[in-house]
């Protein structure tokens, strides 16, 4: 277990935003990394996802199986993402300047902040509606307590969301053996279980819902590990946050298919009120409502400081500077927050159905940064990179990087075919049998592209990255 190297206490609040974190600064232990992501996960949002694969069409023990083969493969993704925090003392996102040019990175790092914005707006709604019941006010009263909760948690930072991250795996767990146990009470679940009926179709798409699920991650996960002292084995990191993350969104997804399959029809549309009517009526309910708004509050803080950290991101990209004032970081996440909770009180009866789609269409547009980062950081780089250079437009990685953005673009359009929303559905989804694939094309292609491509310039670059000062070495 990593211990804390700096002599003097981690702040309550966050001093730093984006830019390097000093060995004299570094503090944490991986446990927190498995609570932080398991919390994120014991939630409502992971609950309807898995309940989608009963919903859609698929039986239940198939979804299981096939959710749970989507976890371990998206989690291993999002877990080696997260390995590069300790090292690199970084966000996750500035070190797309490597692969895509200081200000080539601004491209996906945009598409980012919409995706993370979206989210944000779908879980305050859900959130707000849970706020609403347990306090007996409007579902738009309880969007705004729960925006302004936001707020307060993402201003304080990185140590205050790790203590979240504890709470809320604690309350999670309670929460979800009393609802796993009114399930058994309730239903038939060896009945549940013995009605198999598979298909490729339905089993691939619960394979696709737990992946993306977990790649969704991958673009800010680095971000709460970047703390940790850089002698931090990278292996552990990535068994606690792989095993923190696949194990909470494994055990919601399980509640939310058997849920589904429990009551056909009734489950979609008051997803919140049914899960919580699973457990009763009372002071039960009024707590179950608490652990919902309570979970929300952890992966919807997670967004916004991810959103907060790739508009710093670009912002400081171009003003070729990455400290941002406290002042600074207050106003932007006031920023961030505010337009969410718009959009969650907009759509929170009819377009937000519309705006889900665009976010899950926006899906296409990180994988292949996914795929990129991950090719460069672990096998043409080999985990050495300038940190300096990177705040530096006219430095090593310059300011686009041709190589990096060609892939991309490749990668994303590679995916359209293969695309199934309501915003957009590729052309061999039908032959396919309606599951969308896509996120498997994204990052095969331009993983293979990427190598073949950037391998040859990569020992150059290597040569000149040192272990001084904040190079990476």
């Amino acid at each position: 277990m990593a211990t804390p190297v700096g002599s003097e206490r981690a702040p309550l609040i966050e001093r730093r935003s984006i830019d390097y974190i000093p060995e004299s600064e570094r503090h944490g232990k991986l446990y927190s990394q498995f609570t932080l992501w398991m919390g994120a996960n014991l939630q409502i949002t992971a609950i309807v996802t898995g309940a989608l694969a009963v919903v859609l069409g698929g039986d239940v023990f198939w979804s299981l199986v096939g959710l749970l083969v989507g976890q371990l493969f998206g989690g291993a993704i999002m877990a080696l993402h997260a390995a590069q925090g300790p090292r690199l003392g970084l966000p996750q996102m500035i070190s797309s300047r490597v692969q895509f040019g200081v200000y080539g990175a601004a491209i996906p790092i945009a598409l980012v902040c919409v995706m993370y914005l979206g989210f944000t707006a779908t879980g305050t709604v859900l959130s707000g509606q849970a706020i609403g019941q347990l306090l007996g006010v409007s579902d738009s009263a309880g969007i705004l307590m729960f925006a302004a909760a936001i707020v307060l948690a993402t201003v304080f930072g990185y140590r205050v969301i790790h203590i979240i991250g504890r709470v809320a795996t604690l309350l999670g767990i309670v929460a979800f053996v009393y609802l796993f146990s009114r399930v058994m009470a309730l239903a038939d679940v060896g009945e549940l279980l013995a009605n198999r009926h598979f298909t490729w179709s339905s089993f691939l798409l619960s394979v696709s819902l737990a992946a993306s699920w977990q790649i969704a991650f991958g673009p800010y996960v680095a971000d709460y590990s970047r703390y940790l002292p850089s002698r931090t084995s990278s292996a552990r990191t990535f068994l606690a946050v792989g095993l923190g993350s696949v194990a909470g969104a494994q055990i919601a997804m399980v509640l939310g298919v058997l849920a589904a399959a429990m009551a056909p029809g009734q489950f979609a549309g008051r997803e919140v009120a049914y899960i919580v009517g699973l457990g009763g009526t009372g002071t039960i309910a009024a707590l179950l409502y608490f652990s919902i708004a309570f979970g929300k509050i952890t992966i919807s803080t997670l967004n916004s400081y991810g959103s907060f950290m790739c508009i710093a991101t670009i912002i400081s990209g171009f003003r070729g500077s990455i400290e941002v004032t406290h002042r600074q970081r207050v106003v932007a996440v006031l920023l961030i927050v505010g337009a969410a909770t718009a959009v969650a009180l907009i759509g929170q009866h009819s377009f937000l159905g519309a705006f889900k789609s665009f976010i899950l269409f926006l899906l296409a547009f990180f994988t292949p940064w996914s795929a990129v980062n991950l090719v460069d950081y672990y096998f043409v780089n080999r985990e050495r990179y300038d940190v300096p250079a990177l705040a530096d437009p006219d430095g090593r990685y310059g300011r686009w990087n041709m190589t990096g953005l060609t892939v991309y673009a490749v990668g994303v359009l590679v995916q359209m075919p293969f695309i199934s929303t309501k915003l957009y559905t590729g052309p061999l989804v039908q032959h396919l049998g309606g599951v969308d694939i896509s996120w498997i094309i994204g990052l095969i292609v331009p993983s293979i592209l990427y190598y073949l491509l950037a391998r040859n310039g990569a020992p150059a670059a290597r040569r000149h990255a040192t272990s001084g000062g904040h190079d990476i070495a």
